[in-house]
């Protein structure tokens, strides 16, 4: 179950990051690289790093532009040995992704809506569906584009995706997470590490609630912990 949660490295600096994976040291594998590191000084030698020492890498970098740019992007991504990437999940943006990724193992994901995105946040950008009917549109036309997962909440019931979506095999990363009883901070649509595991999820992506706790490896340990609670749930 350890290997099944991606800890986001949501930091400012280059030492704090390095910080926080030496001490989440044996219990963490995969970690998670966004825009809170990606211009900060020493993101490069960061991420060859993580990588020389084999662990896994989700570059969360939620790519949007024409689609030679988006193709490019993701070539790069691949040729430096990345695990997942991210792509917004629009037609073009998820086809273009899905050829750069050429021959590699990098899984494509896209992005669904944001867990900090309710109805009437999509709404006043100009969303004429809430966040339910978008997020199953776009998982849709992810699987119709081939790519290999989506990024959704917890609240978006990973298994009954599938089953919408006729793909059994889609993978399902679920940030938003928040353990049982802590607060949700920005997000709209948070779920529980017990919860997401339960209803399907492959992946869970945790950030403030180990980073930002005094003791980050017990923190860890105790998200492992209510994650295994969610996969009994359903054995």
């Amino acid at each position: 179950m350890a290997d099944r949660l991606i800890v986001a490295l949501d930091v400012p600096r280059i030492d704090e990051a390095r910080r926080l994976v030496e001490r989440l040291d044996g219990i963490v594998s995969f970690y998670k690289v966004g825009l809170w590191l990606a211009f900060a000084q020493g993101i490069d030698g960061l991420i060859g790093d993580l990588l020389a020492a084999g662990g896994k890498l989700f570059l969360d970098c939620k790519m949007l532009d024409i689609p030679k740019t988006v193709e490019e992007g993701v070539a790069r991504a691949a040729e430096r040995g990345v695990s997942f990437v991210t792509v917004h999940a629009e037609p073009s943006t998820m086809a273009a992704a899905v050829k750069g990724k050429r021959d590699s193992a990098l899984k494509i994901l896209a992005v669904t809506v944001l867990t900090s995105l309710g109805d009437r946040e999509l709404q006043a950008a100009g969303y004429r569906l809430g966040a339910d009917e978008l997020v199953r549109l776009r998982v849709r036309q992810a699987v119709g584009c081939g790519c290999d997962g989506i990024v959704a909440s917890a609240w978006d019931r990973p298994d009954e995706l599938r089953r919408l979506a006729s793909a059994q095999q889609l993978l399902v990363v679920t940030p938003g997470i928040r353990p049982a009883g802590a607060t949700i901070d920005d997000h709209r649509r948070a779920g529980t590490p017990a919860q997401a595991i339960a209803d399907g999820a492959d992946y869970l992506v945790v950030g403030r609630p180990i980073i930002a706790a005094a003791d980050p490896a017990a923190s860890a340990r105790a998200i492992i912990a209510e994650m295994e609670q969610g996969a009994r749930a359903v054995t």
